[in-house]
């Protein structure tokens, strides 16, 4: 299934301090997830990061023309870091450079407040 055009969750209630890291990415031609095992690798990072102590959750969305933002949440600088070290993530990235992105760009940011609205049903 492609994410073009979609908004996936918001994550919300966690008390700062924590740490956001923006990933933010053009995808090329052909890279829609539905060959190339981008969509299946994506998965599996979503499962693999739900691992890591610390980590807190993520909010993605993708426009039509293939730009895409992911910020993940973790609690601190280990869980970063360990996201960061994980040998899966590490060959994710090189497929995502070889194969999948024209660029992408990375943030790592310390949020210190943090609030929201959500309208009720």
């Amino acid at each position: 299934m492609s994410d073009q055009g979609q908004v996936r969750g918001l994550v919300s209630g966690i008390e700062p301090p924590y740490y956001a890291v923006v990933f933010t990415s053009i995808r090329r031609e052909g890279a829609d997830g539905s060959d190339g095992g981008y969509g299946e690798t994506a998965v599996l990072m979503r499962e693999l990061v739900a691992e890591i102590p610390g980590y807190l959750g993520y909010e993605t969305a993708r426009n039509p023309g293939g730009i895409g933002i992911t910020v993940g949440y973790f609690r601190d600088e280990e869980a970063v870091a360990a996201w960061r070290g994980r040998l899966e993530h590490q060959q994710a990235q090189r497929r995502g450079r070889a194969e999948w992105y024209e660029g992408y760009s990375v943030h790592v940011a310390k949020v210190e407040r943090s609030y929201g609205f959500e309208r009720k049903q």
